[in-house]
């Protein structure tokens, strides 16, 4: 049987739509911790992160005036708090779960697993709250007056839509 040359360059259109598609299906999301104003919603801060980047909420605990460090850990669009490590035992801090030694043996650590899509925190001077993202450090405090939201997003580069293909009756005809 023979085909008229446009329904070739159909086909061979059409196989490099498919190829492309799963080719940028492939390629992950990019994704961006996000520190918000909580009040207004004005982006105070903005980071690339991959999964498994360590973003640590550092401070001076307001009683006992040793540092607490929250570690979490990006995972998709979530923040997974993997744990806390603290200097000393007091008013707000962790007694009597699993906790452990850190390994240098000068504090403490609980390891929590929890998941959060958004962290909410309000930096305060005598506490110093910071964002440690991959070891750079920001300072919460000097970014707002207020609370602040801290988030990942995730979005595909125009590039990396996947591709929709619709097949209607001259399409179907072609490969017979």
């Amino acid at each position: 049987m023979h085909f008229p040359i446009h329904r070739y360059v159909v086909v061979v259109v059409i196989a490099v739509l498919i190829a492309t598609g799963v080719v940028f299906a492939a390629v992950p999301p990019e994704q961006t911790l996000v520190v918000t104003d909580a009040d207004s919603g004005e982006t105070l801060l903005e980071e690339p992160v991959d999964d498994g980047t360590n973003v640590t909420l550092t401070y001076t605990h307001s009683v006992e005036k040793t540092p607490v460090d929250d570690v979490y850990v990006v995972d998709g669009p979530t923040l997974r708090m993997e744990r806390t490590v603290f200097h000393s035992h007091g008013a707000g801090l962790p007694t009597d779960e699993n906790i452990t030694r850190t390994a240098d043996g000068d504090g403490f650590e609980l390891w929590i697993n929890e998941s959060y899509e958004d962290v909410v925190v309000a930096p305060r001077p005598v506490p110093g709250h910071e964002l440690v993202v991959d070891g750079e450090r920001h300072d919460l405090v000097a970014m707002t007056d207020g609370s602040v939201t801290i988030s990942v997003t995730e979005q595909r580069l125009p590039g990396q839509l996947p591709l929709a293909l619709q097949v209607d009756d001259r399409s179907s005809q072609l490969i017979h």
